[in-house]
């Protein structure tokens, strides 16, 4: 038996400044329902709130595949440089949702290539949100063409 080096990074945390603070943690918290995990203060005001938002992966895209998913999910070039994407169970219902706590659609939810049930959303805090919902497993997205890893 060999003992497998911990991982070198444990945790991957988005730091995103609110102009309305309030607005942002009743969004996120609330209605996406990204649960509290440590709240802090501090002098003049200070605050943050830091949520769970389960597990964490970094998606680097080139020039050509941010176009193409902004063509996808929406039908045109929309997307600043950074865009968080959060997965879901229910795409349609949590659209619902947080359109009725303030987010403003870009896209509805589309059916991908990538079989994903994805929305566009306008968030607080400056945001702009994919919600996804995956339709199939990834190992069965795997057989489809253009899937697969950089290294196969």
């Amino acid at each position: 038996m060999t003992d497998a080096a911990p991982p070198p990074v444990r945790q991957l945390r988005l730091v995103v400044e609110a102009e309305d603070y309030e607005a942002a943690v009743a969004f996120f918290r609330d209605a996406l329902g990204l649960p509290e995990q440590a709240a802090f203060t501090g002098e003049g005001d200070a605050r943050v709130v830091i949520l769970d938002a389960g597990r964490a992966t970094l998606e680097i895209a080139n020039p050509a595949q941010k176009r193409m998913i902004d063509e996808v999910e929406v039908g045109r070039q929309v997307a600043p440089r950074i865009r968080v994407a959060f997965e879901v169970d229910d795409a349609r219902t949590a659209t619902g949702r947080l359109l009725e706590a303030g987010a403003e659609e870009v896209a509805p939810p589309t059916v991908t290539p990538w079989q994903s049930l994805n929305s566009r959303l306008d968030a607080p805090a400056g945001l702009q949100i994919t919600l996804f919902e995956e339709l199939r497993t990834l190992e069965e997205r795997s057989e489809l063409d253009g899937f697969g890893t950089d290294g196969a």
